[in-house]
């Protein structure tokens, strides 16, 4: 008897202190189940996001299927300025550069500046389309630029993208870059030597992301070359170029890109550049016959305390590029008999910006710009009226601003160049306003 009631106190014991337990088991499987819940959720959302950026949903039946309506992106860039220059704009050179494209100083005082359309929007779950119209003053007159109109693929997979149309060139950091999203209010000394500011042409690309730990992506373009720094053959492929980026992060709060390009146009014909008022009215223009070469080394570092920009950020960046023509120089307007000289090109140029944030809407930058060159030819006289005799001058800049960036589609800036691009030095100052209406994407790296 003394047994059986041993043995049951001692089961009604340990069932006791089962309770706990078993309690404890249900409410973590419980809580388990609720965070299971919570990711499938989270994992539902995440896959409807992603088939909204990628124009694209799923029906009952799980096929996919189109956009249902057409409904575009449309932004609006306004940007004005006030500018002061101590020399005439109208007289400004860069000795042993032939300028061209849209290379010159703008205008005195009030203006207006490069304001921009932009339409995009996905096509379909194939295709997404971008149409960027430039409205600019020149001489009191008004022009309208078809700048971007291109389509590009969507989920190609593997890693690769075809985009085809009129587009910016991957040649090059700043070149991607629409001119509003520039830290500085112009551009720098090299681009506007050797592209007129910006290389825009029409082509096809294809770009590959490669599946490594670090970002990679190489890729290639094949363009008509009808633009400068081409600007004369547009039967066929007039020019192409070849990249590769490769970038990573160190640690949290560091970031980097090096960059490698290179561009080429063969059998370049009739490449008109800025000339000069002849004795008898007309105007005598240099025009470049022969084969061009461009490489180019582009690097970007990036700091943001704990990996966040918004407040506090600072960004370095440096490119450097190198130019080789080999041809003929003729002044257009100058015969009879015409001016001609044979000519070998060489070109380089370099600058390096620093960007600090130190508040959350106030950011302030430095610049240094430097350009070099070293051209020959059968006659110097031509050479020198085509502007491509450096003078014995080095061209060089510095450039200091200071931002107000209330929030992304807003900013005012104030930019001091201390431009030495000619013997008689330059202090130009830059009052600028730049304003984002609608919707915009977000800049790459």
């Amino acid at each position: 008897m003394r047994k059986a009631l041993l043995m049951i106190a001692v089961t009604a014991a340990a069932t006791c202190n089962l309770k706990p337990v078993v309690a404890e088991t249900k409410v973590a499987e419980t809580e388990l189940e609720a965070i299971e819940q919570q990711l499938e959720a989270l994992k539902i959302e995440h896959e409807k996001r992603i088939q909204v950026l990628e124009g694209s949903s799923l029906n009952s039946n799980g096929n996919s299927k189109g956009q249902s309506s057409f409904n575009p992106a449309i932004s609006l860039i306004l940007d004005g300025r006030y500018a002061s220059f101590d020399n005439d704009p109208e007289e400004y050179e860069l000795p042993g550069f032939a300028l061209g494209g849209e290379a010159g100083l703008g205008e005195k005082g009030f203006s207006v500046g490069h304001t921009e359309l932009m339409m995009s929007a996905n096509v379909d779950d194939k295709f997404f389309g971008r149409m960027t119209v430039a409205i600019a003053e020149h001489e009191g007159s008004t022009e309208v630029e078809l700048e971007e109109a291109f389509i590009q693929t969507l989920g190609l997979g593997h890693g690769l993208t075809i985009k085809a149309g009129r587009f910016l060139s991957e040649i090059g950091y700043l070149n991607t870059q629409h001119a509003h999203s520039w830290d500085f209010a112009d551009a720098p000394l090299i681009y506007r030597g050797l592209f007129g500011n910006q290389l825009i042409d029409d082509g096809v690309q294809l770009t590959y992301v490669v599946p490594v730990d670090l970002f990679l992506q190489v890729g290639a373009e094949a363009s008509s070359g009808s633009r400068f720094p081409a600007g004369g053959t547009s039967d066929g492929v007039g020019a192409w170029t070849v990249f590769a980026d490769v970038g990573g992060d160190l640690g949290i709060e560091h970031s980097w890109q090096l960059g490698l390009s290179h561009w080429q146009a063969d059998d370049v014909e009739g490449r008109a550049s800025g000339g000069h008022a002849h004795g008898g009215g007309d105007v005598e223009t240099p025009s470049f016959d022969g084969d061009s070469k461009i490489n180019a080394l582009d690097l970007v570092y990036k700091w943001a305390p704990n990996g966040n920009p918004k407040n506090t950020n600072f960004k370095l960046q440096f490119e450097y590029f190198s130019r080789q023509e080999n041809g003929g120089i003729t002044m257009l307007n100058s015969g009879p008999p015409l001016e001609t000289s044979s000519y070998d090109g060489d070109q380089n140029g370099w600058y390096l910006q620093a960007t600090y944030r130190f508040k959350p809407q106030w950011q302030t930058g430095l610049r240094y710009d430097r350009l070099s060159s070293n051209n020959t030819g059968s006659d110097s006289d031509v050479l020198a009226e085509a502007g491509l005799d450096d003078e014995g001058h080095t061209p060089e800049r510095i450039s200091v601003m200071v931002e107000w960036v209330p929030s992304e589609f807003s900013r005012i800036r104030l930019q001091y160049n201390r431009d030495d691009s000619y013997e008689e030095t330059d202090n130009q100052l830059f009052l600028q306003y730049t304003m984002s209406l609608g919707s915009h994407g977000a800049h790459s790296f």
